[in-house]
């Protein structure tokens, strides 16, 4: 797994299945290219190159300096790596990237895939809706509790100690100057104006996003898919990974290049 020297920034990323359409992943918060290990086989299975990155001032990428935008950093690697299109595939705070980036670059992503994600809408009557669906209690329950499903809790300690691996590795200790910024506020209008198709699913047992909230935004992009997989929680992905799988999967296959 290489570096990418691009402008600010050195990219740690890895590429699996080297042949086929190309599927780059953006993590949440809670991750890092690591998140990706129960999709990367499947994607790999199906015909795809699988591309999965540490952003900047997560896991293993390095900051050469501070701030900047997470779209423009996916667009030097695109550019690094000659993608020329490809699906963008993402969750939580991945997911606000990847929107900025579809509606920035539109002609780079054949389709898009958000899951789990606040999504960034800065419309008013939005954050309302997110300010009544997560008071101040939920936001300060320890992380795996905010972010892994009951259920999964419930049955499968391995793969939550796995999580919590992943999460403990992947956040850097910055600045708030540091933090990276979309390249405009993303709005109920911008979103409108989306002519990609766009797959929005989340976890029925989702505290942070859950389906009432991630609804709002699906209802405002022309051609969106909406699902939810039941049970899970913010890291659908992870807890119910063929399900989620299947649903992505046959999603971008119905939008090939």
């Amino acid at each position: 797994m290489p570096y990418a020297d691009i402008p600010g920034a050195r990219l740690w990323y890895k590429e699996t299945g080297r042949h086929g359409t190309p599927v780059v992943f953006l993590h949440a918060a809670s991750g890092t290219n690591d998140s990706w290990g129960l999709q990367e086989p499947a994607f790999n299975e199906a015909g795809y190159r699988c591309i999965a990155y540490d952003r900047k001032n997560w896991g293993r990428s390095e900051s050469v300096t501070p701030a900047g935008s997470a779209g423009d950093d996916l667009e030097a690697l695109a550019q690094h790596l000659g993608l020329n299109r490809f699906h963008l595939v993402c969750t939580a705070l991945g997911g606000i990237i990847g929107l900025d980036y579809a509606v920035e670059y539109p002609d780079r992503v054949i389709s898009l895939t958000v899951s789990s994600s606040f999504t960034g809408v800065t419309d008013q009557s939005y954050l309302d809706v997110q300010t009544r669906l997560r008071p101040p209690e939920i936001s300060n329950l320890p992380i795996e509790l905010r972010e892994v499903g009951p259920s999964y809790r419930a049955v499968n300690p391995e793969g939550v100690a796995e999580w919590l691996r992943i999460e403990e590795s992947s956040r850097h200790e910055i600045t708030p100057e540091e933090g990276q910024s979309p390249r405009s506020p993303m709005t109920y209008a911008r979103l409108a104006a989306m002519q990609i198709p766009v797959l929005m699913l989340t976890g029925g047992a989702d505290l942070l996003s859950p389906p009432a909230m991630m609804k709002l935004v699906a209802d405002h992009i022309p051609n969106c898919r909406f699902e939810v997989v039941p049970e899970a929680g913010h890291a659908a992905f992870h807890e119910e990974p063929e399900v989620w799988n299947k649903l992505v999967l046959e999603f971008i296959g119905q939008h090939g290049d």
